[in-house]
């Protein structure tokens, strides 16, 4: 059904656009079959992975960072676990005389993406650790500041007894071991070599976990303001808890509009690449 040639042309012209959609749907229907062994095509495969356009910039990608994952993936996308040959085939040198290997044009080709991914990681990075040491800061003062003060007896809280009491001391405790995890991970990005690999997956990893942890440090930090409101206010409005959980709630559906897409975007890059996933639209 497939003129070699023809196959042969169709996933270098598809490899060198990026197109992912299209690489998909070849990958899962085997459109090239006898082909995987083929020495030749294979470096030509290689030659069009390791090509690169300063203009290029997918619609997808959100960053430098994810773009430079993005060409990663495709270079990665070409081994084949059951061919051993494919994993040294990046370290064979290209055809024109330069006495680089495949990885090593790759590389050079994307000196400026590594630059541009590299800054993006370390703006990032301290911007959130500086937000995540607030959050720090606030919820430890406020394990020793609790609402209502204490009994000059027993130097028990006052409202010890008090389901939002409670309710302020379990939030305020995990706001704070949360910004205190994401302030770790941030430190680790901002530590780390930046060699070219570490932006397929250990870099993109340790941002998911320090964003996860900032996000949820945010979020129980709201919950232990509400509740240390509704201890101060219940005994004059039974009703405040209403407004509380609506001005609590407006953060929230925020992020959902804002930056939820592009969280759920690095997810899915990182652990879970469309790049991976063959479809198959007939069986």
């Amino acid at each position: 059904m497939w003129d070699i040639k023809f196959t042969n042309k169709l996933i270098e012209e598809v490899v060198r656009g990026r197109h992912v959609e299209l690489f998909r749907l070849l990958n899962a229907h085997d459109t090239i079959p006898n082909l995987r062994y083929d020495i030749e095509r294979n470096h030509d495969l290689m030659k069009a992975v390791v090509g690169w356009s300063t203009g290029y910039a997918p619609a997808d990608v959100s960053g430098s960072a994810f773009l430079m994952q993005r060409e990663l993936q495709w270079f990665e996308v070409k081994k084949d676990e059951s061919d051993p040959s494919s994993e040294s085939l990046k370290f064979e040198e290209t055809d024109n005389r330069s006495g680089k290997t495949y990885w090593e044009v790759f590389v050079e080709q994307r000196k400026g993406l590594l630059q541009e991914a590299s800054q993006w990681m370390k703006n990032t990075s301290s911007s959130c650790s500086f937000v995540a040491t607030l959050i720090t800061t606030v919820a430890f003062a406020a394990a020793f500041t609790v609402p209502g003060g204490n009994n000059d007896n027993t130097g028990l809280p006052i409202f010890l007894k008090k389901t939002s009491f409670m309710v302020f001391v379990i939030a305020d405790a995990l706001a704070l071991f949360s910004s205190i995890t994401a302030t770790l991970m941030f430190l680790a990005i901002l530590t780390t070599r930046y060699a070219p690999n570490d932006f397929l997956r250990s870099l993109p990893r340790k941002m998911i976990l320090g964003l996860t942890f900032l996000f949820l440090s945010l979020a129980f930090m709201l919950v232990a303001f509400g509740s240390a409101l509704m201890i101060v206010l219940s005994e004059r409005w039974k009703w405040i808890y209403i407004p509380i959980t609506l001005l609590a709630a407006v953060p929230i559906v925020l992020f959902a509009i804002l930056q939820l897409p592009l969280y759920v975007e690095m997810v899915e890059s990182t652990y879970c690449p469309r790049l991976y996933r063959p479809v198959k639209i007939w069986k």
